[in-house]
């Protein structure tokens, strides 16, 4: 695909003006090759196999960068799912896991995903314990990412799963109290997880992938709330959807060419761009602040979710004229903490756990680096990631929860995260029970829908 001279110089004004980057390149890596029976082994085996191949990964891409004037923000890693390099393995699975953060320490990388396990439909021996590292796995590593599939359209909501997870989070916060309960930051439940997504915490390199590939990561929300905050006010809602699908049509060109130069160089396959729009506490830099831009006091009121439908929509078919290799979740991601016009919206109560949910009905993932009360039990943790994941199973999407009962601390406090994860109000949960739901326990059937053959 050709790149034209109008093409690159509006870029560069993007760029200039408007905070656009390309969020990440990542580097989805398979790892099944180094599998022994042995934990410890198999550990060495893993860090050697990521420092040889992603080696040159980090250097490469930010040449390319500096070459074409495109700030590239991440650099990551995806692995296998760890679950699956434990199977019938002595040891302990966190040794694995502090493996994967150190390679990932010398090869310079941001963020490194896979400590992960496929449980939609239940567990294996191995998985169950596999779940019970998790915790440990991310309070003692800096890089290392994690998530869980509980859900699938075609298999149902594992509900055993569920409830696992809302202890495992409790269990995290826990024992990053001093943090903030940051461990819980680097951790998603999915239903419907991808196999090619570039972004954290939720990357992993699904089976079904090549043995190593170069997926990359758009974002650009900046340059979309500058275009909508300078369209007339009163522009039909047609005309701001074709505004943005021009500008996602732009914003995958930039992308692709970064990965697909960053593939040539590094003599891997290109894999796929990511459309999402990434927000991140960066002024302009909100999907908040685009939604606000449309014609709304706040982020959250009433009105939102179809500004929100707007939006999503508008980016995937941009994406889709401009590439044929769109993957991953390729919509609008909306975690609070990351985005600033969502933390003031959170602070000054527009925006609610309920909204948050009704939006994940039309964008990517759902509840995202949310911040509850430390008080709020398990039980609550897991109702609220039973309803993400039933909207994902019954509108065959992925959705996502990363959420994080902050010890300590009570509805209204501020809890700062840092850097790229930003601050958050603790929001209010529904203080009525759930745990009789939650205690049943057993798989919620999949919906008729699945059943499509």
């Amino acid at each position: 695909m050709e790149y034209t001279q109008a093409e690159i110089l509006q870029t560069v004004r993007m760029t200039e003006m408007e905070h656009l980057d390309i969020r990440t390149v990542t580097l989805g890596l398979s790892l099944r090759d180094c599998v022994t029976d042995s934990i410890a082994t198999t550990a060495e085996r893993v860090r050697e196999k990521i420092e040889r191949t992603a080696g040159r990964l980090v250097s490469t891409v930010n040449e390319i960068g500096d070459e074409i004037g495109i700030r590239i923000a991440n650099k990551r890693i995806a692995v296998t799912p760890v679950s699956i390099l434990t199977e019938g393995a002595q040891g302990d699975p966190v040794e694995l896991g502090r493996a994967i953060d150190e390679a990932a320490a010398t090869v310079g990388v941001d963020f490194v995903g896979g400590y992960s396990a496929l449980v939609q439909k239940g567990f294996t021996r191995n998985e169950s314990e596999f779940l019970d590292s998790i915790p440990e796995a991310l309070s003692v590593t800096e890089r290392l990412c994690s998530s869980v599939n509980v859900a699938t359209t075609r298999a149902g909501i594992n509900m055993d799963a569920v409830a696992r997870v809302g202890r495992l989070i409790k269990d995290a916060a826990e024992r990053t109290r001093e943090r903030s309960g940051l461990a819980c930051a680097k951790f998603v439940c999915f239903a419907n997880a991808v196999e090619d997504n570039p972004f954290m915490a939720g990357a992993f390199h699904g089976i079904s992938e090549p043995e190593a590939v170069l997926n990359v990561g758009v974002s650009g929300p900046g340059v979309v709330n500058h275009a909508v905050q300078q369209a007339a006010g009163d522009l039909p809602l047609q005309e701001i959807a074709e505004l943005i699908k021009k500008l996602s049509f732009k914003l995958a060109r930039a992308g692709e060419l970064v990965g697909r130069e960053a593939a040539r160089r590094l003599d891997l396959p290109f894999g796929i761009i990511d459309l999402s729009l990434a927000p991140t506490p960066m002024p302009g830099d909100s999907v908040a602040n685009i939604i606000e831009a449309m014609g709304f006091e706040r982020a959250g009121t009433h009105g939102t979710t179809a500004a929100l439908a707007l939006l999503t929509d508008a980016v995937k078919k941009g994406g889709a004229m401009a590439s044929n290799s769109v993957g991953g979740m390729s919509g609008a991601f909306i975690p609070v903490s990351e985005d600033a016009g969502m933390i003031e919206a959170a602070r000054v109560g527009a925006l609610s756990l309920d909204k948050l949910e009704a939006w994940t009905s039309v964008c990517s993932v759902g509840i995202d680096m949310v911040a509850v009360p430390g008080s709020t039990s398990a039980e609550t943790i897991a109702a609220i990631i039973a309803d993400e994941m039933a909207i994902g199973v019954m509108n065959n999407k992925t959705t996502a929860v990363r959420i994080i009962p902050v010890p300590g601390r009570d509805v209204g406090e501020m809890v700062e995260f840092g850097g790229l994860l930003g601050s958050a109000p603790i929001m209010a949960v529904n203080r009525f029970s759930s745990d009789g739901f939650i205690r049943r326990g057993g798989r919620i059937p999949a919906p008729v829908q699945s059943l499509r053959n």
